[in-house]
This record gives structure tokens, C-alpha cells and sequence, in this order.
């Protein structure tokens, strides 16, 4: 976890692409994931990821309307 106020506009931007791309990616691995502790921990990382997003959307939009 960053600190989102060191970033600029175009790297916020960027990582946020990169964590849609991961939620997307950990969702087809739960799709797929067999054994309840491989879809916890998958759980795990996608309720990680969807916290990290939502902040840095909070903070583009914050940003984007100054």
C-alpha cells in the first residue's frame, strides 16, 4: 500500500488499471480454485485489492475535482 498523495495523476491512473486487472484476474482463480482454504485465501486477496482500488479511486476523483 502506497501512499497515494506521492503519485502523480497518470501513475494513480496506471495503478489503478493494474488492480482492476488483478481483481479480474483473482476472480477467474476462484472460479476455478478448489478446497476451501485456496477460495479464502483468494477471497482474502480479492477483499485486498478491491480496499487498495477504492482508495485510489477516492483519491483520482478527489484530484480530478479540485
Amino acid at each position: 500500500m502506497s501512499n497515494e498523495s506521492s503519485l502523480s495523476l497518470s501513475e494513480l491512473s496506471n495503478r489503478i488499471a493494474i488492480l482492476q486487472d488483478n481483481i479480474r484476474q483473482l476472480v477467474e482463480q476462484a472460479a476455478a480454485a478448489s478446497g476451501e482454504q485456496n477460495q479464502e485465501r483468494i477471497a482474502d486477496r480479492i477483499h485486498q485489492q478491491n480496499d487498495e482500488l477504492e482508495r485510489l479511486l477516492k483519491e483520482r476523483d478527489a484530484r480530478l475535482n479540485k
